[in-house]
């Protein structure tokens, strides 16, 4: 019965509910794109549909996928018999006049956290989970995208595109997105990460990996109101000022340029327990433990945790251990976008670089849409949101994309 349930509303709640026309128009006139067209061109809420369309039929051709939309639209009533029907070069023309930025902004509006307090692995006591990560995507091979992307590496022959996400662990939705060029200077993970950090949330507990850890985005991703689950390398000092009774203990973070005696003076006061400038220093709570064969790098086996959560019984070790490993739902989300939305092996399509970023935004918008409808079915189900399959989502949706995408007036 469960079942009946989750796949009628996922095939029914639609798209749309997720991403309104009010959001879609909004977006298009905080971006100056809502001009009239003439002469039967498709108007800018439109195109932003049918950009979400190319995301989830990532695997067709600009006909078959503009062919689907158009019907449903005529479906709906929402086809205005001037417009231009939507060859090849029309869509083309059309995106071009859209750009990339409408997209961005339609996803930084509506994309938030969806899941709810039954999801496994969604919260930890008041905390909502999120992480953050990065990934690559390949473009095609034109002059236009080897300049602004890079000219490919020995791993592929095509440019890639940096892409950096904030995720939450319990629906695996994208929130926030940075993207650049994969080999410029400044387009790290890093860098892009630090984009985002302004962003983040109070009630956050945001989880990074050890490539993520520098003072400078430490305090940026702190200062926002979110707290911090990161994992550090060996070489980071964390002076050792007390064992708790959970078995994590008490250290400080101290700025990177700061060393010798006035180090030694920060350190000493943190052991007082006094006031420290959050300029040059910060209380932290470390939990450190191991994990075996787990090979590669790690040889080891030895995981060391940074938090912010300086109470032990707020958060105790045993369940911040556990709660970082929800970081892994990263991988499973950028996986939902670059193998089952895009297609396994597939290149984007898009030919020069507004393109292709208006293309990775759309991934994007749908992805959230998608992971939203799952939560929202999972619910009324009575099912945890990571039992539901995003495969089987995208097939239902993608049967039903009449009613997935009416952009109407509403």
């Amino acid at each position: 019965m469960a079942g009946l349930v989750l796949t009628d509303l996922v095939s029914l709640g639609v798209l749309a509910s997720r991403v309104p026309r009010d959001a879609v128009d909004d977006a298009v006139e905080a971006t100056g794109k809502g001009a009239r067209r003439r002469g039967g061109k498709l108007p800018p809420h439109v195109v932003v549909y049918l950009v979400m369309a190319l995301a989830l039929f990532g695997d067709e051709d600009y006909e078959e996928v503009t062919e689907r939309l158009t019907g449903a639209l005529r479906s709906w009533g929402s086809w205005d018999r001037r417009w231009e029907p939507p060859t090849k070069g029309a869509v083309t023309q059309a995106r071009q006049r859209l750009g990339p930025e409408p997209v961005a902004e339609l996803f930084s509006q509506v994309a938030e956290p969806v899941a709810g307090l039954e999801a496994d692995g969604a919260f930890l006591g008041p905390w909502r989970l999120m992480s953050v990560d990065g990934t690559e995507l390949e473009a095609p091979d034109t002059e236009a995208n080897r300049a602004a992307f890079g000219a490919g590496s020995r791993d592929g022959p095509y440019p890639k595109v940096r892409l950096v996400t904030v995720c939450e662990c319990g629906s695996r939705a994208p929130v926030l997105a940075a993207m650049g060029p994969s080999v410029s200077k400044g387009s790290g993970e890093q860098s892009l990460a630090r984009t985002l950090y302004p962003r983040l949330e109070e009630g956050w507990l945001l989880l990074a990996d050890r490539l993520f850890y520098g003072w400078a985005d430490w305090c940026a991703a702190a200062d926002s109101g979110a707290d911090l689950l990161w994992r550090v390398k060996a070489g980071v000092g964390l002076p050792f000022l007390g064992l708790l009774p959970d078995g994590s203990y008490r250290s400080v973070l101290v700025k990177t340029s700061v060393k010798g005696s006035r180090r030694q003076a920060l350190v000493a006061a943190a052991r007082r327990g006094e006031d420290l400038d959050p300029a040059l220093a910060r209380y932290v709570r470390v939990i450190d433990y191991e994990v075996a064969d787990r090979g590669g790098e790690d040889e080891d086996g030895l995981i060391v945790l940074v938090t912010t959560i300086t109470s032990w019984q707020a958060a105790p070790a045993p369940a911040l251990a556990a709660a970082y490993h929800e970081r892994w739902q990263h991988e499973t989300a950028h996986a939902q976008v670059k193998t089952i939305l895009r297609g396994a092996g597939r290149i984007l399509r898009s030919g020069s670089p507004p393109l292709v970023e208006q293309e990775i935004w759309g991934y994007l918008l749908t992805a959230w849409a998608i992971s939203a409808l799952i939560c929202e079915a999972a619910t009324a189900a009575w099912t945890d949101p990571g039992r539901v399959s995003f495969t089987r989502a995208v097939r239902i949706i993608r049967r039903a994309v009449g009613p997935a995408f009416p952009p109407s007036a509403g």
